[in-house]
């Protein structure tokens, strides 16, 4: 008998309406990640920038990104996973509304790097909280949740941009009360912000920070409202887990004798850097700008955007439906293998084009198969470096140092996004087919990472880790 029949229909219920909920912050993460996709020529011809510049500003959420991860940690286990979803929320709305206000470049790198703050940490907290409040017959699909709410905030967000470009004639163009169709995308992601905020104020506590903090009574509830009778069970191991554990998680408890630091958290930076690596966010945002150079138009670039985007929540479903099932690695191993030959055919595609300054020109049989490479590319990480390294960084560490370690993890991979992200415009001007070797070169060293350094932890209770 499958392990979630065994258990209450009401408490997996229960639970998956509390990480789904969680899962918001991964939302604004996705909004976030995509909303700039549809502003990056106008943005460009609005501020007269260069191409560095504008990959600056492009990227400098990111950094705004790492240093949020960098800091959840420690806030969250001082003050609670759910102050920390509130606090980001809020961060998160006065960036966007100073990004849509932006009167020049620096003023709009300041406040996406605001934004950018809350965006890391929620991107901390989610899968923490996921893990912790999950039931472990069904941990994989509801921290999968995670990314299914990235790949719907970047759906969402690629809709928004398109539907705005259309309405006004072009994202330079003014619609609502004169003001550019650019700044209005900006400026709607106050809305996601405003449902986080108030869905976070709604949720329990993770038990696992309640039991760390004393709370013995409230963490018990928390266990039943979501694994129902194997609650004092359950509560009896995270205490025992927690035997000699600080009040307050330092860096310091994460150093080991490798490099600095405990194995387990090399693996976890490591398994960010590669998902970050292989240069999926380059899809999200500059395919608009990357379509238009082989020859779409505007309009057609960011439909096509939007179809890309529906190809990695369709994907990300299968990854739910498989991750309990299949287990964590061999989805990464799956996904290492296909995002290798894809990546490779892109770069095939790019490195046999025609260039004429910014123009690059494809045979329509190039320009095909680079489009549907392009596609199947999203489907091999949908499917699995997409919600699998979350799912696993919510889960692979232990109890006494979870989200202090997921932080510098999420700190990493948001650098690693950063790095990506700033070199590709000036890497597309050497050629494209070299940038999206080099990303076939960084899939192909993730797949033999995974193969030698990551265990499995289908099934097993966060105290086992």
């Amino acid at each position: 008998m499958d392990a979630v029949a065994t258990r209450p229909a009401n408490t997996n219920g229960a639970a998956i309406m509390i990480a789904a909920t969680a899962a918001m912050g991964g939302f604004l993460f996705g909004f976030d990640t995509a909303v700039i996709n549809g502003t990056v020529d106008a943005i460009q011809g609005a501020f007269n920038m260069n191409a560095f510049v504008l990959g600056f500003v492009v990227a400098s959420a990111l950094l705004g990104c790492a240093v949020g991860a960098w800091f959840a940690g420690p806030l969250a286990d001082k003050h609670g996973r759910i102050r920390v979803m509130v606090i980001a929320a809020i961060v998160f709305a006065v960036g966007s509304v100073g990004s849509a206000v932006a009167i020049g470049p620096i003023d709009l790198t300041i406040w996406r790097v605001v934004g950018g703050l809350a965006v890391g940490a929620a991107s901390v907290i989610a899968p923490a909280y996921i893990a912790e409040i999950s039931p472990a017959a069904i941990r994989g699909r509801l921290g999968s949740l995670q990314q299914l709410a990235i790949v719907v905030g970047i759906f969402i967000a690629l809709l928004t941009d398109y539907a705005l470009a259309e309405a006004a004639g072009g994202a330079s163009e003014p619609l609502w009360f004169g003001v550019d169709a650019w700044r209005w995308m900006l400026a709607s992601e106050v809305i996601p912000a405003a449902a986080y905020l108030i869905m976070a104020l709604r949720i329990p506590e993770s038990p696992r920070y309640l039991v760390r903090k004393g709370r013995i009574e409230e963490a018990r509830q928390v266990l039943t409202r979501v694994i129902g009778d194997d609650a004092d069970a359950r509560l009896a191991e995270i205490q025992r887990s927690m035997i000699g554990a600080n009040d307050k998680v330092q860096l310091s408890d994460l150093k080991g004798p490798r490099f600095g630091l405990l194995p387990i958290v090399w693996v976890g930076i490591l398994l960010s850097v590669f998902q970050q690596f292989v240069g999926i966010n380059i899809i999200f945002y500059y395919s608009s700008t990357l379509w238009q150079a082989v020859g779409f138009t505007e309009s057609d670039s960011l439909l096509i955007t939007v179809i890309t985007s529906v190809t990695n929540i369709v994907t990300t479903l299968i990854a739910i439906a498989l991750v309990d099932k299949v287990g964590r690695k061999p989805l990464l191993l799956f996904g290492a293998a296909g995002m290798v030959l894809t990546l490779g055919a892109m770069a095939w595609c790019f490195a046999n084009a025609t260039v004429v300054g910014d123009t690059v020109t494809m045979s329509p049989v190039t320009g095909k198969v680079a489009l549907v490479a392009a596609n199947l590319y999203v489907v091999a990480f949908g499917m699995s470096w997409g919600p699998v390294v979350w799912v696993l960084l919510g889960e692979m560490f232990n109890n006494t140092i979870r989200v202090t370690a997921l932080a510098v993890a999420a700190a990493a991979q948001w650098i690693a996004n950063w790095l990506i992200t700033v070199t590709f415009p000036p890497l597309s001007d050497i050629g494209l087919g070299l940038a999206y070797l080099i990303y076939t070169i960084f899939a192909a060293l993730a797949f033999l990472f995974v193969l030698k350094a990551v265990r499995e932890t289908k099934g097993r209770e966060l105290e086992e880790m």
